[in-house]
């Protein structure tokens, strides 16, 4: 083909002409694939490593609010205990057995005891090299210092033989210091255990005074921190990602890798610095994180940033994670890109591979296809100048015409087939995304069941650990009481005999001899003949009232009856009511709730006497917080216009018996109260509940017992929680474990 002689103009072949654009739209075409595909990988990736390492940032979180809770609860536990008379500090052998068994049922303690405010005390630990846990008593202390016997223990806690003693000056000590000046419990620290082996702990410590105000003791757990390093080995964060957590002074508190946080030097255990942990990505980690951030102190919330580590970019995600106590610690999780880019990266060459074949076979059949348009064109160029010539005589091949048509058909075809291509591309893409999100939705609630179920089990085991402690300290104080209370009519009969036997000496002998009129006057005989006979009835009032609590105790744990049977339902809310006292009689803070109940007549039903028990217990103790609540924001005057309330009535229909349990509170909203079954659903601050106590009581309701729970509620009318339960049981229901909100 000739173009224009003009000079503003170059002459192209239509060839070329043909060919080059379509090579050029090709590769444009593929080359933008080819970036999108992989812009889309980066994405995606960026979105996958985000999910992975808020799914491992929840994960630690749970165990860290649920594994050191431990010790404050047990701090607790034994600050009721000797609240309560049930531990006598002063009796050291007791307290130390007493002390030795917690040890058994927490295994992760490293070590459990108290000093009184004299330096006297005891307890047990767990100590690095020996075989047994031990039962330590340091009963005489001076100035502080007291002498430590050390005993080796049995499997029943028995003492076997002595250790070596040592000198101990607990007012030296920073658990001791730091609990005594906050007044309140505190963690102490993170603090090295030196030997041959080397452990760190946390030690928890709670000060316990009397009415008035004096200190008595100090509670001390020390909580080893080996199995938060455990559980962090347990997740699978990524093939080579890493969690770790520190203090905000930088130190080492567990990590995942299997480098120890610290290291023991001739018998000395140091701890180690993040910037100087023996695993390389942790090390850069944290040198990156100081370089970063500055000063750890300054992290108030989670940060999200990116660096390179030996040629590859981490993600690290720093979250700060604190509790009630004063813990203050920094969780960290570091991703390698690398970990999600392989597949990437394979499908990015296989694209280009793709890519570049595709241009290869485009151009070759562009460079044939425009051959076989220009064919008939040249030969159609060649008849009009053979026509221009004047060479009439030249046929003229009128098939050139019908190919240019042939040639549109064939676009329109290849357009056609190319619209079809896109379509099919685009349906399976939209099936993939649909596929993605479906995988997605069945991972995330297969982790939300698989949360709940792991919450359901540390709570059953929990919960049976307290049921098995309550019912034998009932146990062991049941006989000791019987004894005492049994005895003391004995008493009372034999001090009324002796006195008046007196008064009979005092008749027939108005004039002793002067020795014996001394001692009358010295002994003030008079007030004693009046004040013995109400002191043997006050003992009478204690006993009696301990018995009560034993037997409440008991119905309570109800180990004896895990079976459906027979129950008296106002007998297990009356014993939930007895251990519940405490928290409804006035305090310094707070006033005293009334508890009004309304019984109607109501027959044995059929439950598990135990699981029922516990929901009275979930309900009665939501309903008191929410009144605590309401009378912290209240004025004297206010409470007593409007004192806190908590009413309980029962009634009985043909085959059902129906519990309410009504407060008169703040009340619900309609927004929380549709929420208010769901598991891990809470209202209460982060370490107060765990979202399971009315989810499971639901459980308990419903599945177990075939009953119904509902809650009637209105903000500033109160709450009210109706439980129907039918008076037999057709047919045993899975068991479902039990947990307070």
């Amino acid at each position: 083909m000739k173009f224009s002689h003009s000079k503003s103009f170059i002459k192209v072949p239509l060839r070329l002409l043909l060919t080059v654009p379509f090579i050029v739209q090709i590769s444009t075409s593929v080359g933008l694939v080819g970036y999108l595909s992989f812009k889309n990988g980066q994405k995606a990736v960026n979105e996958l490593a985000d999910q992975v390492m808020d799914k491992t940032n929840n994960l630690v979180n749970q165990h860290l609010n649920s594994y050191l809770a431990i010790p404050h609860q047990i701090n607790q536990m034994n600050v009721d205990a000797v609240e309560t008379g049930l531990l006598d500090l002063r009796d050291f052998e007791r307290a130390g057995k007493y002390l030795w068994k917690q040890m058994q049922i927490h295994k992760n303690l490293g070590y459990n005891g108290y000093a009184l405010a004299t330096g006297e005390g005891a307890g047990s630990g767990n100590y690095p090299g020996r075989k047994s846990t031990t039962i330590e008593f340091y009963p005489l202390a001076v100035n502080g210092v007291a002498k430590v016997y050390p005993y080796a223990t049995d499997a029943q806690g028995n003492r076997t033989k002595p250790l070596k003693t040592y000198d101990y000056d607990a007012f030296a000590q920073p658990w001791y210091i730091n609990a005594v000046k906050a007044g309140k419990p505190i963690w102490s620290g993170v603090n090295p255990w030196d030997g041959d082996i080397g452990y760190i702990a946390a030690s928890a410590s709670y000060p316990i005074y009397d009415k008035s105000g004096k200190l008595l003791a100090v509670f001390d757990i020390d909580l080893l921190l080996s199995n938060i390093s455990d559980f962090l080995r347990q997740i699978y964060v990524s093939q080579n990602g890493s969690v770790f957590i520190i203090e905000r002074n930088g130190l080492l508190v567990a990590n995942s890798s299997t480098q120890k946080p610290y290291v023991v030097v001739n018998y000395k255990t140091k701890r180690l610095a993040a910037s100087d942990s023996a695993d390389p990505l942790i090390q850069a980690t944290a040198k990156y994180l100081q370089q970063k951030l500055g000063y750890l102190q300054r992290i108030k919330e989670e940060q999200q940033l990116m660096f390179d580590f030996k040629g590859d970019r981490q993600y690290v995600k720093v979250t700060p994670w604190r509790d009630q106590f004063g813990l203050d610690w920094l969780v960290v999780v570091t991703v390698p890109e690398a970990d999600f880019m392989g597949e990437i990266n394979a499908n990015t060459r296989t694209t280009i591979a793709l890519c570049l074949l595709t241009l290869v076979v485009a151009s070759i059949v562009g460079i044939y296809t425009s051959r076989w348009i220009t064919q008939p064109i040249l030969q159609l160029s060649q008849a009009s100048q053979a026509i221009a010539d004047q060479k009439l005589d030249s046929p003229v091949d009128v098939k050139g015409i019908y190919e240019l048509e042939i040639l549109a058909q064939s676009f329109n075809h290849m357009a056609r087939q190319l619209q079809e291509s896109f379509t099919v591309l685009e349906k399976t893409n939209t099936e993939l995304e649909q596929r993605v999100e479906t995988r997605t939705t069945e991972l995330q609630k297969t982790i939300e069941e698989l949360h709940y179920t792991q919450a359901q089990m540390v709570q059953s085991e929990k919960m049976s650990a307290l049921g098995e402690m309550v019912a034998g300290v009932a146990h062991e104080i049941n006989n000791p009481v019987n004894f005492i209370y049994g005895n003391l009519t004995y008493v009372e009969d034999y001090t009324q005999d002796l006195l008046r036997l007196v008064q009979l000496y005092q008749k027939y002998l108005p004039e002793p001899p002067l020795e014996i009129q001394e001692e009358l006057v010295a002994i003030d005989f008079d007030f004693l003949d009046k004040d013995l006979i109400k002191v043997i009835e006050s003992m009478q009032m204690g006993t009696n009232r301990i018995r009560e609590i034993v037997l409440s105790l008991r119905n309570f744990s109800r180990l004896d009856e895990a079976e459906v049977k027979e129950v008296d339902i106002h007998e297990g809310i009356d014993s939930t009511l007895v251990i519940l006292n405490n928290r409804l009689k006035a305090k310094s803070d707070c006033p005293e709730i009334k508890v009004i109940k309304e019984y109607g007549k109501l027959p044995l039903v059929e439950c598990y006497a135990g699981q029922l028990n516990q929901v009275f217990m979930n309900i009665l103790s939501n309903a008191i917080d929410a009144l605590e609540e309401r009378d912290r924001d209240r004025t004297l005057e206010e409470i007593k216009a409007q004192p806190s309330k908590i009413y309980i009535s029962t009634s009985a229909q043909d085959q059902t018996v129906t519990i309410s349990i009504k407060d008169n509170g703040i009340g619900i909203s309609e927004t929380v109260l549709s929420k208010l079954f769901n598991p891990f659903f809470t209202t209460k601050p982060v370490g107060k509940g765990t979202g399971l106590g009315l989810a499971i009581s639901y459980q308990v309701v419903t599945e177990k017992h075939g009953g119904k729970l509902l809650c009637n509620s209105q903000p500033g009318q109160g709450a009210e929680f109706l439980i129907e339960l039918p008076r037999r049981q057709v047919s045993a229901h899975s068991p479902i474990c039990t947990s307070l909100v």
